[in-house]
């Protein structure tokens, strides 16, 4: 076992194995839905043993974040084979899609920042009426005469208020990412009350995050698993962080 204890993973550990299946789908599959050729989940003990329970080896899964974000010889040389730790790739990531955030901040503060940043571009894609739409999903009141740069502002408060409509926002950005990004949306995402407004930026992100994908695509094949992995890995912390008044949610619309 070469995974590094992790703040950043650990909680990986109290997800469930179908909250893990998409993580899991991203770090073995490419965007045609091939195996990686690079990956080495699938050749562990524990994923041999269990698949498809990934609650079973969620530090392999763990591991193999940190493997892709350290370069492989380095890892090999110098740390024994083991890669390196979250928050390290996350501001990789982050400096990638040039986000504006601090290495000084909690993890969960840096991965907002991320988000923000993706929304921000979107934010710019989308016409007045999706705006609109977005913001009456989201409960925000006076949201009409707000451009971009002051719509952002009031989404940032709402990642750093926390609570469901966090959530629910991250939800969106991220199923809508994962389209641009995999080809396929959130597996998670069925509860009609949550998804009803998941299309509002599936194209605007898209044609925000293409341009950049093609860029660092040709850049580096690493890249190709840890910008959908660290997205990936910031939906699942606040699925995890919001938990009961998602269970709330679900229990009000049975």
């Amino acid at each position: 076992m070469a995974y590094r204890d992790d703040a950043g993973l650990n909680f990986l550990g109290t997800l469930s194995s179908k909250e893990l299946n998409d993580l899991v789908n991203i770090l073995i599959y490419d965007k045609d839905g091939d195996a990686r050729f690079t990956e080495g989940l699938t050749i562990s003990d524990n994923y041999k043993k269990y698949k498809p329970n990934h609650k079973m080896y969620w530090k392999e899964i763990a591991e193999e974040i940190q493997l892709f974000g350290g370069n492989t010889i380095v890892n090999l040389l110098f740390r024994f084979n083991k890669g390196v730790e979250y928050k390290e790739i996350l501001c990789d990531v982050c400096d990638k899609l040039k986000v504006n955030y601090s290495k000084y901040a909690p993890i969960d503060m840096i991965e907002n920042c991320l988000l923000q940043k993706i929304l921000y571009d979107a934010l710019k894609n989308m016409t007045p009426d999706q705006i609109k739409e977005l913001g009456v999903e989201l409960g925000i009141d006076n949201f009409n005469n707000l451009n971009a740069q002051a719509l952002i502002g009031v989404f940032q408060a709402i990642f750093q208020a926390g609570g469901f409509a966090s959530y629910k926002l991250t939800l969106i950005i991220v199923n809508a990412t994962m389209k641009a990004l995999t080809g396929k949306g959130l597996q998670l995402a069925t509860n009609a009350t949550i998804t009803k407004t998941m299309s509002i930026l599936t194209g605007p992100i898209g044609w925000a995050i293409t341009g950049i994908w093609t860029a660092i695509d040709i850049a580096s094949p690493a890249y190709r698993v840890t910008i959908p992995a660290v997205i990936q890995v910031a939906y699942l912390r606040k699925l995890s962080q919001n938990r009961d008044a998602i269970k709330q949610l679900e229990n009000l619309n049975l």
